[in-house]
């Protein structure tokens, strides 16, 4: 079994950096990989981008970063344009599809 997984799902880009910064201060969590894309009201949204931050840890690690990114989101924006998932324990595999999305990460 590998690492728990979080995943966080805000409107902007800024909202999304702001909450997993807490995250990342808050819980030893490395984020890998990060995907935009367009929300389903489209350019009729307030903020016409929603971000899906991808990243790993141990369990509590990531249980503590979710509850950091989600407290740090809700200063920003409404509490039901954020969504968290959290998966306890990865299949083998299965992190070498976290960073895949649009925004790559670089060496």
């Amino acid at each position: 079994m590998g690492n728990a997984i979080g995943l966080l799902e805000v409107q902007g880009f800024s909202v999304a950096l702001a909450a997993m910064d807490k995250a990342c201060k808050a819980a030893n969590v490395v984020i890998e990989g990060i995907d935009c894309n367009n929300p389903a009201t489209g350019d009729n949204a307030p903020i016409p981008v929603v971000v899906q931050v991808k990243f790993t840890g141990t369990v509590s690690d990531v249980r503590v970063g979710l509850d950091a990114a989600r407290a740090e989101a809700i200063k920003h924006i409404a509490e039901n344009d954020i969504l968290t998932h959290f998966i306890p324990a990865s299949v083998a595999g299965i992190e070498k599809l976290l960073p895949i999305g649009k925004v790559s990460k670089k060496s």
